[in-house]
């Protein structure tokens, strides 16, 4: 087992041109779809002078630009990543001088791949790069993965920011008393401005998880229940402490058992209290419970249909102000008025764009980052001047396809073969009639996912290459309660593939598809599920496309058997005739369509074993298939030209084999 992952992050001269792309669309529709989202994360400093955002770079690099707001000369390119193995996943001010980064990435040990994570601490040149996270040495005792995460921003107000820091212990240093004891996840006060660290809460190696009021108080620690054999249980008690004190006591309705279902979200620090989730009537439902002693516990917010999400926070974390959730939208219930009344106003001004988000804000509040977006528009970054009463957009998160036509999508709903409402997206290409035309069911990944209303590149891609593409959210989907996700998408595969068929049969039924030009694409998950429908719907569909797909449950338990979860995915598979029944490598013999297999081989989530398996498996049977391997990608194929090639064969692959045009 190695003891260190390293990194590296390149700090490039801050004078280089921000790489923007073309403003007109390639001739090639893959080009188009398959480039990454220009806007990959986004900050506003405190002053509200300066942004700093991420955007693709070559192939799978990323690039991390600084920019002006008032004016100023074109975005400085300050840092870059490779994406082979680093990939840098989002940059923020800590203060107008300062950023914080966060580097990802994944190393294959022998064979294990391992994914690891850091985060550093630079300036806004890009330079005088620090590590946060505790240092490496010879003698760790364990492999440090994660060096931590930022548990409180401090409401953008101080140089310094919180940080859930793990700490692994030394062994095996012999004749010195200078070794490393602490172990376990602390907290840490780090200030960027001075690279000096004071600690918060001592190392714990029972705490998994930590929440603080965002105002730099830890109110709430995570620690797993011990079985009675002394190992560490499924089930994790929350610990809370008063205002001003030091002790902790459980978290529970009652103070003294926490909830098996209760999983915390937030603190508010102005109610001390915390939100937190809980079934009702087998549906997430927001809670909120008083941590002054008396655990008074009061319902915030249910709905009859659907899950609730989670909270929605507001100056940097350190103010909660509402609660998400999805219906055929997704929507934003508001507790502060303010943004209640923003929110509506925007709606207002771009009402286009109905998808709106709050970003971060200036120290003061006044400034604030907008997402907005649709169905048709990938979306664009503003920035709301609450005191100049102004809207400016700043960048386009996909402006290659400014010009060009894209699909509406519409909520819609079926019956399965027992009689149940499936609901779905249908996306029809742009100026069709929405007859007979050659379609695509687009199962999600998961399982314990679901579909949302909203701009997702691949259907947007099969929709212009003509398909009509049919998104189901089936049973095993999460977003609808308990009695929707029943056991989940591999134990109870019979419903859910029943259900992703008989959306197939109803397109055909309602006259929208040709059922003669009907195709099956699916992503992990929805690749799976694409593979099975293909061997227990074998007329069905005339072609099969799976990205990163499991292919066989018996081999995704063994995928897991050296990680420390394997019990959870060993449980969550299960045993009996299912996980043979279930698995499409074990029923090749029954898919008559042409399969396209494609994966990176660096993908954690689905190993790479799963497609090989399956094409050798497909042409022992002399079944027609075709892999398409990417060396050194994970699991979403990060990569610019990567993804285009891939949709490039995906369109001439379901052409050939459904005759569409």
């Amino acid at each position: 087992m190695i003891k260190r992952l390293c990194f590296f992050v390149a700090v490039i001269g801050a004078s280089a041109a921000a790489a923007q792309p073309a403003s007109n669309p390639a001739p090639n529709p893959a080009l188009l779809y398959g480039v990454r989202e220009s806007v990959e994360s986004i900050d506003i400093s405190p002053d509200g002078t300066h942004v700093v955002y991420l955007a693709p770079d070559n192939g799978r690099g990323t690039i991390v630009y600084y920019s002006g707001l008032d004016g100023e000369a074109e975005p400085s390119a300050i840092l870059r990543s490779a994406g082979d193995p680093e990939r840098l996943r989002w940059c923020r001010f800590v203060t107008n001088e300062r950023l914080v980064c966060q580097v990802t990435g994944m190393v294959n040990n022998a064979g294990l791949l391992i994914p690891f994570s850091r985060l550093i601490s630079i300036d806004k040149q890009g330079r005088n790069l620090t590590q946060l996270g505790q240092r490496n040495s010879f003698y760790d005792a364990r492999l440090r993965q994660y060096d931590g995460s930022i548990l409180d921003w401090l409401g953008g107000q101080e140089s310094a920011i919180l940080m859930a820091r793990e700490y692994v212990p030394e062994a095996g240093r012999q004749g010195t008393r200078m070794v490393r004891t602490a172990n376990g996840l602390g907290v840490d006060r780090f200030d960027v401005a001075s690279g000096r660290s004071s600690q918060v809460e001592p190392p714990n190696p029972r705490a998994v998880r930590y929440i603080s009021d965002g105002r730099g108080h830890v109110r709430i620690m995570a620690s797993p229940a011990s079985t009675s054999a002394g190992q560490v249980g499924s089930q994790v008690n929350y610990y809370y402490r008063a205002a001003g004190s030091s002790d902790w006591q459980r978290l529970g309705s009652n103070g003294t058992d926490t909830a098996a279902d209760m999983y915390p979200l937030a603190v508010d620090s102005e109610l001390n209290a915390a939100y937190f989730l809980r079934k009702l009537n087998g549906r997430q439902a927001l809670y909120r419970i008083k941590l002054d002693g008396s655990m008074a516990t009061e319902l915030v917010y249910a709905n009859e249909h659907v899950d609730v999400d989670g909270v929605v926070s507001a100056n940097r974390g350190s103010r909660i102000i509402g609660v998400s959730y999805t219906e055929e939208q997704s929507h934003i219930r508001y507790f502060d008025r303010e943004y209640e009344a923003l929110a509506r106003s925007l709606s207002r001004a771009i009402p286009n764009l109905p998808q709106i988000n709050f970003g971060t804000t200036t120290a003061d509040g006044n400034r604030v980052i907008i997402h907005a977006g649709g169905d048709t528009d990938a979306g664009r970054y503003y920035v709301y001047d609450r005191s100049a009463r102004s809207l400016n957009e700043i960048l386009m998160v996909r402006p290659q396809l400014e010009n060009v036509p894209q699909a509406a999508v519409r909520a819609v709903s079926y019956p399965a073969a027992d009689g149940v409402t499936v609901p779905a997206y249908l996306t029809l290409p742009p100026g069709s009639n929405g007859r007979n035309l050659p379609a695509v069911i687009l199962p999600h990944g998961g399982p314990e996912a679901r579909d949302e209303w909203g701009f997702d590149w691949l259907p947007q891609y099969l929709a212009h290459l003509g398909y009509a593409v049919l998104q189901p959210n089936f049973r095993g989907s999460s977003g609808y309660g308990d009695a929707w996700l029943q056991q989940n998408g591999f134990q109870g595969w019979r419903t859910a593939i029943g259900d992703i068929s008989a959306g197939a049969r109803w397109l055909a039924a309602q006259g929208i598809a040709d059922a003669n030009r009907m195709a099956i694409v699916g992503w992990s998950y929805g690749g799976y599920a694409a593979l099975q429908s293909g061997a227990t719907e074998p007329g069905l569909y005339r072609a099969i496309v799976a990205i990163a797909p499991v292919t066989d449950l018996q081999q995704l338990k063994r995928d897991f058997a050296d990680y420390s979860s394997a019990r959870s995915v060993a449980e969550f598979i299960g045993d009996g005739p299912h996980v043979r029944e279930g698995s499409p490598l074990q029923n090749v013999g029954a898919i008559r369509a042409p399969v396209l297999l494609v994966h990176g081989d660096r993908d954690l989530n689905v190993p790479v074993i799963h497609s090989r398996r399956m094409d050798d498996a497909l042409r022992d049977a002399g079944k027609p298939t075709e892999l398409m391997l990417f060396p050194g990608l994970e699991h979403d194929l990060a990569d610019s030209a990567v993804r285009a090639r891939m949709l490039e064969r995906i369109g001439a692959f379901l052409a050939a084999n459904t005759g569409a045009r």
